[in-house]
């Protein structure tokens, strides 16, 4: 039986620690595919994990546009090179990325995503996967990328 793995990106780390540490996995993820993060992508991928909440591919191009010239084609190819490497999740219901925890391992994603402040949590769960995936099976589907996410209230809001 598989324990659920709670990610809470915003809460109890070390924030320059968490950024090193997913440009480092960045780095060696790139290695181990034999492909490039030039310096416009591992810049883009720092701009992900600037905050720990989902950002859009234009504050993004904002923030670029203050250090070198930009334009969106060129912030989206860099965000879609990112994601095929496993290295950012786009969460579709907000048109938002957030960094991949845990990109050394092919996995799916589930998001609990705070509808007041943004704030997103990745939760990794086997048994949620499995079961999607078997029912997909099942059902003669073939899954190529699963991404769940579910909008609710965070505990701070709450509060």
């Amino acid at each position: 039986m598989t324990k659920p793995l709670h990610i809470n990106q915003a809460n109890e780390h070390n924030h320059a620690d968490c950024v090193t540490g997913a440009l480092l996995s960045a780095e060696n993820v790139c290695a181990e595919k034999g492909v490039k993060l030039t310096d416009l992508r591992r810049r883009v991928l720092e701009l992900v994990w600037e905050s720990h909440r989902p950002v859009g591919a234009y504050n993004i191009l904002e923030a670029l546009m203050k250090e070198q010239r930009a334009a969106p084609p060129t912030v989206y190819r860099a965000l879609n090179f990112l994601q095929e490497q496993g290295l950012v999740h786009r969460l579709a219901s907000i048109n938002a990325y957030v960094g991949c925890v845990n990109p050394q391992t092919s996995h799916t994603g589930q998001f609990l995503i705070c509808g007041t402040c943004q704030e997103s949590t990745e939760i990794l769960n086997d048994k949620v996967t499995n079961v999607l995936r078997e029912s997909a099976e099942n059902a003669g589907f073939d899954v190529q990328q699963q991404t769940i996410e579910i909008i609710g209230t965070c505990n701070r809001c709450r509060q």
